[in-house]
């Protein structure tokens, strides 16, 4: 869980920047496509050339999936939602991460929907009372982010399993080879050319997402996502929710209801160690 814990401390701060520093103050086409092509740079010298074909495409295609297509319903989501509105409804992607996987691998663990029903339960009580009244395009949007992120994550999984992978760094270039295509395709077609940005905090903000909260962050949660059982790892898709709280709160001034907040979190972590105990 040590990598899936990094990866849920610097994704905490991507809420906040998209929706201050990208959402409508640039083309979300152009922020998806140079986030993913940094992180692709990042580890295209240490690509393995010499593994099999159909890795190869199996890799670009939860790549496609997981950061190119997910990106583009996650980033459009905030044209109609807040930042905090986005938040609450990924509370659903512990869900399909679960779901997902026991169809990829034919196997039916019931105990972890009910691990994860009280996380999704604990994440909802901290959300709760922040959803504005016009939110049925943003929260479809949200929702189709999360079922294509849930279900590139169980995938890879299986496939890292399947073909015994040790070396994530050596393959991981074609999973951000995937991403670039799409996202390059949809800003080449849907892309607004007259919102390419100019300013420097929007560039310092690219850097951020491409460098840091894709390619570690991306590079860290698949990798260990290989390490831990779907059950927790569908857990720790709403681990990110008060993590996220609190950098909102320290860093950007945002208020909570700690009584919420405190609430929800508990339900988490009881969510946590019935997991750990009892779902088999």
């Amino acid at each position: 869980m040590f990598y899936l814990w990094i990866t849920t401390f610097i994704w905490a701060f991507s809420f906040p920047i998209i929706g201050y520093f990208i959402s409508g103050k640039m083309d979300s086409y152009f922020a998806i496509f140079i986030r993913v092509f940094i992180a692709f740079l990042v580890f295209l010298p240490l690509l393995n050339r010499n593994i099999f074909n159909k890795l190869k495409l199996l890799l670009i295609l939860i790549g496609s999936l997981e950061i190119g297509l997910m990106y583009l319903f996650y980033y459009n989501s905030f044209r109609f939602l807040s930042v905090s509105e986005v938040a609450l409804f990924t509370i659903f992607t512990p869900f399909y991460v679960s779901l997902f996987y026991d169809l990829f691998s034919k196997k039916l663990r019931a105990f972890y929907l009910i691990s994860i029903s009280i996380s999704v339960l604990g994440a909802f009580i901290i959300k709760q009372g922040e959803i504005s009244s016009d939110f049925l395009k943003g929260f479809l949007l949200i929702q189709a982010a999360n079922i294509v992120f849930g279900a590139a994550q169980s995938l890879y999984k299986i496939v890292c399993e399947k073909y015994e992978i040790k070396s994530h760094k050596e393959i991981f270039g074609y999973f951000f080879l995937g991403a670039c295509i799409v996202s390059l395709i949809a800003f080449l077609i849907l892309g607004d050319f007259s919102k390419i940005p100019s300013d420097l905090n929007s560039y310092l903000a690219l850097i951020y997402l491409g460098l840091i909260a894709s390619s570690i962050g991306y590079f860290c949660w698949n990798k260990g996502a290989t390490l831990v059982n779907s059950g927790t790892l569908a857990l720790m898709n709403n681990a990110i929710i008060p993590v996220a709280i609190l950098v909102n709160l320290i860093f950007f001034k945002v208020d909570i209801d700690f009584y919420n907040f405190a609430l929800g979190s508990l339900l988490m972590i009881i969510a946590a160690i019935f997991h750990k105990f009892y779902a088999k």
